[in-house]
């Protein structure tokens, strides 16, 4: 490692299970990149649920991941470690990984890392990781969309529903959301949903009956579980897929599956941060390839909500355990 870094760094860590209180500012000593991974000094970091559930206790790191919070960050090579070829320090890179992003440096896995688009600030650099590579995962390689078939994203005014609003509509697809609000529901809108339903005032199963003349949706991305599950059954066309990323409202529902049968249904589901890294950088070469180009164009664009200090990274955890917010939360070290 170069010998002009600091040796000790500020971080955020988890003090214990708990609420956004047991955020803590602390110091680290700076990590020193393994074989094959690169150290990035943060210039801003994604705050993700993820985090927040490992916060309370429920989502421990992987094996050897830093138990620091924080799965995207944004930020300069400065050290490079043994076998990486394609970066060199000095480059700007967007990056998944699997924890350790609440900190001024942070380690990466080379094949995580992609070039920070033209364009885009550090915060919205950073927010692109972890929801990019989980809605492509999830939409089109799990669940196969295909131009022209009818999407449906819960929560959509999301940091994930942004973005797969954003992408399904891009590539083609007819796009519909559920959101909380008649402003969330508006920027769903503005974002290419053809329909946003306010769930609280709506029954999005009879809206999209309505919507779709009866045929009802091919791909379903919830994040939401509990009951949805029935009515996600009820709404889908025949052959349709069915993805859970999430369960805010819980894991387990009492279902009948006779329809699942009778219209063909694939219900399935992932998480991405165990996964290994090869599968992380296969999603990660589709996006350079398909995605990264239409965010250069200004064709796809971050949605962002509010950019907090890195100390006050309770602050930014009260606000998405809120849900007041619109897109992505970020935080930026402190001056």
């Amino acid at each position: 490692m170069s010998s002009d870094l600091p040796k000790e760094m500020q971080v955020i860590e988890i003090a214990e299970s708990g609420g956004p209180e047991v955020l803590k500012p602390a110091s680290r000593a700076v990590p020193m990149p393994a074989d094959g991974e690169v150290l990035v000094k943060v210039a801003a970091a994604g705050v993700n649920r993820p985090d927040v559930i490992q916060r309370q206790g429920l989502y421990p790191p992987p094996p050897g991941a830093s138990d620091i919070p924080g799965l995207e960050i944004a930020g300069t090579l400065v050290s490079c470690g043994g076998g990486v070829e394609n970066l060199s320090v000095g480059q700007e890179v967007t990056a998944l990984v699997a924890g350790g992003g609440y900190a001024e440096y942070c380690t990466a896995p080379a094949a995580q890392c992609l070039p920070r688009p033209a364009g885009l600030s550090w915060e919205e650099a950073a927010a692109l990781p972890e929801t990019f590579f989980t809605v492509w995962s999830n939409l089109f390689d799990r669940c196969d969309l295909q131009s022209g078939e009818r999407f449906l994203i819960h929560g959509g005014s999301s940091g994930i529903g942004t973005t797969a609003i954003q992408l399904a509509k891009a590539f083609g697809a007819e796009v519909f959301a559920t959101a909380g609000s008649a402003e969330k529901c508006k920027v769903c809108e503005e974002l290419g949903a053809r329909r946003a339903i306010n769930y609280r005032d709506e029954d999005f199963v009879a809206v999209l009956k309505e919507e779709t003349g009866g045929k009802g949706v091919n791909v379903i991305l919830d994040m939401v579980g509990g009951d949805y599950l029935q009515r996600n059954i009820k709404v889908a066309a025949n052959d349709a897929r069915i993805c859970y990323i999430a369960f805010l409202q819980g894991s387990k529902a009492n279902v009948d599956l006779m329809p699942l049968m009778l219209k063909r249904l694939t219900l399935t589901g992932s998480t991405l941060r165990a996964r290994s890294i090869d599968f992380k950088a296969a999603i990660g070469q589709k996006l350079q390839e398909k995605v990264w180009p239409r965010i250069e164009a200004g064709e796809i664009k971050p949605v962002m909500a509010k950019v907090f200090p890195l100390s006050e990274a309770a602050e930014a955890h009260n606000l998405m355990e809120s849900s007041q917010h619109i897109g992505k939360i970020v935080l930026l070290p402190d001056a």
